[in-house]
């Protein structure tokens, strides 16, 4: 799945919240709809069959309820996308990365008979490890066991954050995998490729405190000469370069990968480089864009937003501005694209009591022309507005309200993006001044059980809020649209 992955350590976020987002996105030439759901205990499966890898298999007697934002439309396989469960613990599964024939040839993706996926992947991975794990390490623990047992057809990127880490997984070939804890101060951005580009395998095999691996990664490295580090005098042989041995730099990758990482830190660590002069490890191509980097200022909800809604404003490749020729303004796959389906903020506020610590923030369809409605997920189902998403269009769903403006606004971009502007201002200050009050009542509830009523009541007057907001733009927006229309002409009746 095309999407894009943003991580912030929780010494790099305002609040000190890990922060875990990313956007699905759907392939070219397809749109897949969205809802927010809550599974309850009572509704998670006891027996689990993937759809597309078509791989059966008998889950635990005790799940914890979760958030998800599967698609609207099951018929290939629930997709859960994102979610937070009841331990306040997230997972965003999955950023569909990139490997190397190397790789694959040594450990082989999953395929059953007549070339068909098996195996698990994008479509199950939240049923299967969100509601059984009690801490971002386990989730790791868990995901990986199930990637040796049953393998994968597909290579992948996953996140688990809990109220103290973020770390990151991602796989290597069918059933390897490597993981590494996001350093606190930093920021990750994931574009579609393999990512990590440094890997200690003396801790991952030892006392695991920021590398995590498949246990014969060692000797699947040595085995068949994936380890490409170039080492000097003197330098462990235990470090190595998971980019370089697993990864790929492709012309793919310079075109459609690597200049969305280039933009993501240009934006949050613009005086880090001179990244306009061409130079490697900082220009659209590179592959040497480091996996992590330190922010220049605290970051926060809205501006993971308004990273993952850029299209890159303030240079040659933007598609809506006109300074750049048409071959440069086509060059790169921007990162606010068409194609979005969903975005899910995982945020994880350690600071406050756990009957109310975790949000979950929402966007549908392309987020240049989106806004974030916040949920809080303990609760025991969410708000109509984000869950009522059906085959058949419709302004009584978020998705297609979302998906109708942005299809809208594109071709008037310059005329509508001052409305949707003071829109997204708008209700994302209506957003946060929800979580403050729901923060508010929530402490001043009698007992921890009266809390999940309190939330969703919230999580429903904001989405009811935000929803009347979004009708009116969607309103000017068709006025607005309808007046650039080419059959107009400027004389009245009279």
């Amino acid at each position: 799945m095309p999407c894009t992955t943003l991580l912030v350590g929780r010494r790099a976020s305002a609040d000190g919240s890990p922060l875990v987002a990313r956007t699905e996105d759907s392939s070219a030439g397809s749109f897949d709809p969205k809802r927010a759901v809550v599974v309850r205990p009572e509704d998670q499966p006891r027996s689990y069959t993937s759809v597309l890898g078509g791989r059966t298999i008998e889950l635990p007697e005790n799940p914890l309820r979760y958030t998800a934002i599967p698609n609207a439309l099951p018929d290939e396989g629930i997709w859960g996308c994102a979610g937070i469960n009841a331990a306040n613990v997230a997972m965003s599964a999955t950023e569909t990365i990139t490997s190397n024939p190397r790789v694959l040839g040594a450990d082989p993706l999953v395929e059953r008979s007549g070339g068909q996926p098996g195996g698990f992947g994008e479509e199950d991975f939240v049923t299967l490890v969100l509601p059984y794990i009690r801490s971002a390490r386990e989730g790791v623990e868990r995901l990986g066991a199930l990637l040796a047992e049953h393998g994968t057809y597909e290579m992948n990127g996953i996140a688990f954050s809990d109220a103290e880490d973020i770390w990151w997984l991602e796989t290597v070939g069918g059933h390897h995998w490597i993981a590494r804890r996001v350093p606190e101060d930093h920021y990750v951005t994931m574009p579609n490729q393999l990512g990590i580009d440094s890997f200690d395998l003396a801790d991952a095999e030892g006392p695991g405190r920021n590398h995590l691996a498949s246990p014969d990664l060692r000797a699947f490295l040595r085995e068949h000469h994936l380890d490409l580090t170039l080492r000097e005098d003197g330098q462990r042989e235990d470090v190595f370069n998971p980019r370089e041995a697993f990864g790929s730099h492709t012309e793919h990758d310079h075109v459609y990968n690597s200049p969305r990482a280039w933009y993501m830190q240009r934006t949050l660590s613009p005086h880090a480089e001179d990244w306009d002069a061409g130079r490697p490890g900082a220009s659209p191509d590179s592959d040497d864009l480091a996996w992590s980097r330190r922010p220049e200022r605290l970051l926060t909800v809205e501006d993971v937003k308004d990273v993952l809604s850029t299209h890159y404003q303030g240079t040659v490749f933007d598609p809506y501005s006109p300074r750049g020729t048409d071959a440069e303004r086509r060059a790169f796959r921007p990162i606010g694209i068409n194609r979005h389906n969903a975005l899910a903020i995982l945020q994880i506020r350690g600071d406050l009591p756990a009957s109310h610590r975790s949000v979950q923030w929402i966007a549908y369809a392309s987020l240049p022309f989106t806004t974030l409605i916040p949920m809080f997920t303990n609760v025991e189902e969410a708000p109509a507005y984000l869950s009522t998403t059906g085959e058949t269009v419709s302004t009584d769903s978020f998705y297609w309200t979302s998906r109708m403006i942005a299809a809208l606004a594109d071709p008037h971009f310059h005329e509508t993006i001052p409305l949707i502007e003071r829109y997204q201002q708008r209700t994302q200050a209506l957003g946060r001044t929800a979580v403050h009050a729901a923060d508010e009542e929530a402490a001043g509830a009698g007992t921890a059980g009266e809390v999940p009523a309190l939330l969703a009541a919230a999580n429903t007057r904001i989405a009811e809020r935000i929803r009347t907001e979004t009708e009116a733009l969607l309103g000017q927006v068709l006025f607005t649209a309808s007046e650039g229309m080419t059959n107009r002409f400027s004389r009245s009746d009279g």
